[in-house]
């Protein structure tokens, strides 16, 4: 009952003061157009309703505004008077949603902005420059980490991920199709051999991403319709993408890599990959932000800035620095 009486009281506050700027917009369209006709014809309803609202205008302000004969229409004293303010009053309202209308077309403020290290250094923060340029009203901020983190609670815009799960309260947009391989040199098969199922990879070198206390991650499979984690052995493993992708460009291991790092490779031949039947089906680029009803330009503009880059074509087949 108590919520029914606050949302009845909004509601009801709502549609008086939408009244009353009904009331005030059919008082200046009527001495504008000369009559209550032709007023009413440019609001598009009826010369009775343009009427009625005059009337409920006069009635609570407590004065004529206007004298009304079935000739002409004659502004009061009162009336003279509060038509001027009323105008400026209209004016400012149609300037305030010209303002936020156009805030829809033009990106502006900070934009704080999370990445995987290795992905922001090569594919998202080269890009600043060219936003910027066409955006000089919003400022950049970047966080390269390979950390998972809080985009609500430390505060960013916009988070960029590679595959994973997403909480259903925040949104996924794709941005580049990927997908995780387990790959090695030709060299590196020549002296090992090539694993042909999940369980051959406990005979191999297999170098991976370690997280606190030295444990290290297992590698994502698809298998028979599920997805499975593969624990891996091998003599490194480090916290820096760029590195792994290293040493096994040397021919020290196995690695479990995006195709988005090594497309180019795997084009000249330089890897190889294996394992392919069992490769997660999607392991996507994804641009992540929290749910809310209206996304701000400076994130709408820079999620459309990266796709447009990602989808040019042979772009991911260019040697990144």
């Amino acid at each position: 009952q108590v919520c029914n009486r606050v949302c009845n009281g909004a509601t009801s506050r709502y549609h008086r003061g939408m009244d009353r700027f009904k009331e005030i917009e059919a008082f200046v369209l009527v001495m504008e157009h000369g009559s209550l006709a032709a007023a009413a014809l440019h609001a598009g309803i009826t010369p009775v309703m343009m009427g009625r609202r005059i009337d409920a205008l006069e009635r609570r302000l407590g004065t004529q505004l206007i004298h009304r004969s079935t000739r002409r229409l004659v502004l009061t004293d009162q009336g003279a008077g509060f038509l001027d303010e009323c105008r400026v009053l209209l004016a400012k309202w149609t300037q305030a949603e010209a303002t936020v209308s156009a805030q829809k077309h033009r990106a502006s403020g900070h934009l704080v902005v999370s990445a995987p290290a290795a992905f922001g250094r090569l594919h998202v923060a080269p890009h600043a420059s060219a936003f910027l340029k066409a955006n000089p009203e919003v400022k950049l901020s970047f966080n390269l980490t390979d950390r998972v983190v809080d985009l609500v609670r430390e505060g960013y815009d916009l988070g960029l991920r590679i595959g994973g799960a997403i909480d259903p309260n925040f949104v996924a947009i794709k941005l580049a199709t990927n997908q995780r391989v387990v790959c090695g040199t030709p060299a590196y098969f020549r002296k090992h051999g090539k694993p042909r199922t999940l369980d051959d990879l406990r005979h191999h070198n297999c170098l991976a991403f370690n997280l606190q206390g030295g444990q290290q991650r297992g590698w994502y499979f698809e298998q028979e319709g599920k997805t499975v984690t593969v624990r891996v052995e091998g003599n490194l493993d480090c916290n820096d993408g760029e590195l792994l992708h290293r040493w096994v460009s040397e021919g020290m291991g196995l690695g479990w890599r995006s195709t988005w790092e090594i497309k180019a490779q795997l084009q000249r031949g330089d890897l190889v990959t294996v394992l392919d039947s069992y490769a997660l089906p999607a392991y996507d680029i994804l641009a992540v932000y929290p749910q809310q009803r209206h996304l701000p330009a400076k994130v709408r503009f820079f999620i459309d800035h990266l796709k447009k880059i990602y989808a040019r074509p042979g772009y991911w087949l260019q040697e990144t620095p």
